[in-house]
């Protein structure tokens, strides 16, 4: 048999590599091409300017780390606050321990204190009711139905929800010993979702806890027949202390650090936010379709992504 010419053996190699990778390159019908989940979509619900503190490492992975998008609405002006504000008086030049001082001038600097911790964690949108954070109580009805303007908060928060089109809320779990505020904002939230004809996002209510503590966390809510509400079992947590970075040197609660800074009008909550390092989540029942199924998708993603956090590229000059 003869040879064929070089040039002919040349063109029929070229004409088999090529059609070789074109063939390769088609997807098959048993390997179909990964379609990736759309970035999720959270409102914040809480009662207090700081109140985001509870969940702040896991609104900066949702922001950072997933591409997600966190909006917040915040029910009172804060100014009940006005006690633990004296550290900031120098700071602001400003008598804010004077309660009438205090509560005149308050509402504007916590808002401007929430918009500098916003900026930390990512958040897109901040959304006020400017309702009246009158006093320290534990009774959700004394807030629902003397503090609060009546028929104001739960169509507003209801509104949102539904012009947001969010996969989740995230607010404060209802503990029996929790503000009444805090009660107030998270029966609120979980009532305009249980109401939304739009699809409904999972509730999520949050606590923050230190590993080894010798008390675990209770997951039994607040009693009250007029304000009802169940807790699904499962928990999910958020680790401040996943390490990551130039010799596993950093962590997220460096991000807590600078969100609590931002809150100078609140001299004792860098304690209390520094004694915790998780931050943990229950469901409470909706209503929405699926509730744990996408809870577990959700934190699942936060946990591959922890060590991992997306940088910002260097633009080139």
């Amino acid at each position: 048999m003869k040879h064929l010419p070089a040039n002919v053996v040349r063109c029929i190699v070229i004409f088999l590599l090529v059609t070789g990778f074109v063939v390769a390159q088609q997807p098959t019908a048993t390997a179909p091409a990964p379609v990736s989940a759309a970035p999720p979509r959270v409102l914040i619900v809480v009662a207090h300017p700081d109140d985001e503190g509870c969940f702040a490492a896991t609104v900066y992975e949702i922001t950072h780390n997933l591409g997600g998008t966190v909006d917040q609405l915040v029910i009172t002006n804060g100014e009940g606050g006005y006690r633990y504000s004296l550290l900031a008086e120098s700071f602001y030049g400003v008598a804010l321990t004077d309660e009438a001082v205090g509560r005149a001038a308050l509402p504007e600097i916590r808002k401007r204190e929430l918009f500098d911790a916003g900026r930390i964690l990512g958040i897109s949108n901040h959304f006020f009711l400017d309702q009246p954070d009158l006093r320290n109580t534990q009774d959700i009805d004394e807030v629902l139905n003397q503090h609060w303007l009546p028929g104001v908060v739960l169509p507003a928060v209801g509104r949102r929800i539904a012009a947001g089109k969010y996969d989740f809320v995230l607010t404060l779990f209802p503990s029996p010993q929790t503000h009444g505020g805090h009660k107030a904002a998270t029966i609120t939230a979980l009532n305009a979702v249980q109401r939304s004809t739009v699809r409904k996002p999972v509730v999520l209510g949050c606590q923050a806890s230190r590993s080894g503590a010798e008390t675990p966390l209770s997951w039994t809510g607040f009693q009250s027949a007029e304000h009802p509400f169940t807790v699904l079992p499962q928990v999910f947590v958020v680790d401040r202390t996943v390490k990551f970075g130039f010799k596993n040197t950093l962590d997220y609660q460096i991000i807590v650090n600078w969100m609590i800074a931002a809150h100078k009008s609140q001299g004792t909550y860098q304690n209390l936010m520094n004694r915790a390092d998780h931050e943990d989540f229950a469901i409470l029942e909706s209503g929405a379709a699926d509730e744990v199924a996408r809870a577990d998708a959700l934190f699942h993603a936060l946990a591959l992504h922890a060590p991992n956090p997306k940088g910002v590229s260097a633009s080139k000059p």
